[in-house]
């Protein structure tokens, strides 16, 4: 099979380009490089082709598109940037499939369930929190009208962690940004009182499900997560244990607009598992410990 992942250099796309060759299909990577990073790719033998898919098109033959080229960081200065990019991009990624009769799986996020009631259900009333919100909710909609004329499949991502996320700098997980500080015996941050809970899901996860959506039920948007919410206290004593570390946590007044923060995030997996046939196989402890013992070999 002949696939176009595009934002291919960045977190989950250099994870999921490198598993489908792996797995012995032919993988193309698009990457504009804005968030992208070169270094993810080591040992990537497909073509990479270095355009901006919001602007140009793509004019390769595939059988699959995953669509995860986007502007992911919810605080993204330029607001018009991020909503503007991320809608247009999405446009010319469904004329391309369309094209080449492909199926598309793409991107969506957890962000758009907002502080709704969980574990958030795909078709629970949605709360847009940031312009990313509003561009995903954009795309959703997009996808939806074509449900019924072609193979497409949105994964709403919850908290995803893992290998080749590093060089995102701030937007990067939680789990990273406390193991680095554990890791260097500093005390780990938290808003204060770090009962906020997040799904914390590993990449490795996250790439089963997005090749699994090729062969969804049906068309559809579905979550990706655990259905586990975990605090983000608990979630430093597994690091503190898999670190074998005892570092007191520094809480702190949250900076950010309690408007535009998620406290919870939880999801429903029902339909994920029915329509795309998945379900987690990484405990949070154990993915940790192969995330750790990857920056361990590869440099934190």
């Amino acid at each position: 099979m002949k696939c176009i992942v595009t934002g291919g250099a960045g977190f989950i796309g250099s994870n999921l380009a490198l598993e489908l060759e792996k797995r012995g299909h032919e993988v193309i990577v698009v990457d504009n490089f804005f968030t992208g990073n070169k270094d993810n790719l080591k040992g990537f033998k497909g073509k990479i082709l270095e355009l901006d898919v919001s602007k140009e098109d793509i004019t390769e033959s595939c059988d699959a598109i995953f669509h995860e080229a986007s502007i992911t960081d919810p605080r993204h200065e330029n607001d018009d940037e991020t909503y503007n990019s991320n809608t247009e991009g999405f446009k010319r990624i469904i004329a391309l499939a369309k094209k080449n009769n492909a199926k598309l799986v793409y991107a969506s996020t957890a962000g758009l369930y907002g502080n709704g009631k969980v574990p958030m259900h795909e078709d629970q009333n949605l709360e847009i929190l940031s312009v990313y919100g509003k561009s995903k909710l954009e795309m959703d909609k997009m996808a939806e009208k074509l449900f019924d004329k072609m193979h497409i499949v949105g994964l709403r991502y919850f908290n995803v962690f893992g290998p080749r996320e590093k060089h995102k700098g701030r937007p990067a997980s939680m789990i990273y940004h406390l193991g680095k500080q554990v890791l260097e015996n500093k005390n780990p941050r938290l808003f204060k009182s770090g009962e906020q809970k997040r799904d914390h899901i590993y990449v490795k996860d996250v790439v089963d499900a997005t090749i699994a959506a090729l062969n969804a039920k049906q068309s559809c948007i579905v979550n990706v997560g655990t259905g586990i919410a975990t605090s983000f206290n608990d979630l430093l004593k597994v690091i503190n244990e898999v670190l074998t570390k005892k570092n007191e946590i520094e809480y702190f007044d949250m900076h950010y607009d309690p408007n535009t923060y998620q406290s919870n995030t939880q999801a429903d997996t029902k339909k994920a598992e029915s329509l795309i046939g998945f379900k987690t196989k990484w405990s949070l402890e154990e993915s940790i410990k192969d995330y750790f013992k990857f920056l361990d070999e590869g440099g934190w």
